[in-house]
């Protein structure tokens, strides 16, 4: 077999380049289209860097033959090192940048004194790293044993939302404003009761762990009182109550609360929240309370109180719950989020599917980051709703009629 002759003027390209190369591209493609396979690739090349830096500097002093002005940058390996490896892992660069100025200090002829004072500064410059690296794993170990009791406190008063609740199909998507949290201001919950399915959505004034505070003592409240109350505005009395002795003068909560009591009729409750959006046959239309009610914890403020309001239901039918963080997100060119232009466009049979559609497109909206907590939840009554509710509803205790016709709204067609 005769080899192939390599000519000095080839410039075909040779297959292992061309095949890195290709590699390297299609790394740097899906970092661009996924976030979580961007942070895998820049971490692989972050991991690999002090040992190119090492290399391209002995390069650069085996080749530009005054070596020993180039054995400085040498220090930039270590130093990198800290910042992705562990201590064992900066003293190995560290190690290799020593051995690797001296014997370039020996090749190149270099005083004995000058190239004391290089080996010293690399030495010093990996013990630093290697400490600082200790000192930044037991940093990270630490902010993980956090996180986990964060994540559990969280999920504790944030619980998922079943796919399927009494005669609805259910999905929520949550997205916390502040950097690595789970949760903030924005609250929501989905629960079945003896009165039916019963459900806030709401918005806490301000940011933070105050805010996840007061969110977590309205959702205590809220889900207490939902199997307790056979009505839904004595919930809402309830939560009132409750934050009246907890909140402080400035603090509010907008929330909605829905409840259905009964096939085809859903009781609603708006307290200064941003209208829920009911999908049905015409089109897409914004559930507005008929008598606007202030927010939870202003009611001493005001003397409007919350009002029932009851809208129609059939097969078929949606209802979108979020928080002002959708609609108020903009974009470059300071234009809000359309959410029902939006919703009409991605709407689809599977709740799930749709809010991951939006919350996508929510996302290209403000540029990839949300300046606000952003809560949705959706509920779709599919065509068998009325024979699945027969066969899973929970029995109702026996209760005396009450009214609700304390300042009772009138109800929302479904063809409105």
């Amino acid at each position: 077999m005769h080899q192939a002759r390599i000519h000095p003027h080839d410039h075909r390209p040779r297959p292992q380049l061309t095949a890195s190369l290709s590699t390297l591209w299609a790394a740097l493609r899906r970092a661009m289209e996924e976030p979580s396979a961007s942070t895998g690739v820049f971490r692989h090349y972050a991991h690999n860097a002090p040992v190119l830096i090492i290399a391209v500097v002995a390069c650069l002093a085996l080749a530009g033959g005054t070596g020993m002005n180039w054995l400085p940058l040498l220090a930039v390996g270590p130093a990198l090192a800290a910042a992705t490896s562990g201590p064992w892992g900066v003293l190995r660069i560290g190690a290799l940048a020593v051995a690797l100025a001296a014997v370039l200090g020996v090749r190149g002829g270099a005083p004995g004194t000058e190239q004391a004072i290089i080996l010293s500064a690399l030495t010093a410059v990996t013990l630093a790293g290697g400490l600082a690296s200790a000192l930044r794993r037991r940093r990270e170990h630490v902010l993980a044993a956090v996180r986990s009791v964060a994540e559990a406190a969280q999920h504790a008063f944030l619980k998922p939302v079943p796919s399927t609740v009494g005669p609805f199909q259910a999905a929520v998507h949550y997205s916390a404003a502040a950097a690595e949290a789970r949760s903030g201001g924005d609250l929501y919950a989905l629960v079945p009761t003896p009165y039916g399915v019963r459900l806030i959505v709401g918005d806490v004034r301000g940011k933070g762990l105050p805010a996840v505070g007061v969110a977590a003592l309205v959702l205590g409240v809220f889900r207490e009182a939902a199997y307790d109350e056979p009505d839904l505005l004595d919930v809402v009395h309830r939560i009132e109550r409750s934050l009246a002795r907890n909140l402080g003068p400035d603090d509010f909560v907008t929330a909605v609360l829905a409840g259905y009591p009964e096939d085809g009729r859903m009781e609603l409750v708006n307290c200064g929240h941003a209208a829920p959006l009911l999908v049905h046959d015409s089109g897409i239309l914004p559930v507005e309370p008929a008598r606007p009610a202030p927010p939870l914890g202003l009611r001493s403020l005001s003397d409007e109180s919350p009002s029932l309001q009851h809208m129609t239901l059939v097969d078929g039918h949606q209802v979108l719950f979020y928080t002002d963080g959708v609609t108020e997100a903009r974009d470059h060119e300071r234009a809000f989020y359309p959410l029902g232009e939006r919703l009409a466009q991605h709407l689809s049979e599977e709740p799930s599917r749709t809010l991951a559609a939006l919350h996508k497109d929510l996302l290209a909206h403000v540029g990839g980051e949300l300046h606000d907590d952003a809560a949705m939840l959706l509920l779709r009554k599919p065509a068998d709703a009325t024979r699945d509710q027969a066969a899973t509803a929970p029995v109702a205790p026996t209760a005396p009629t009450r009214s609700t016709d304390r300042r009772a709204a009138p109800a929302v067609g479904a063809a409105e």
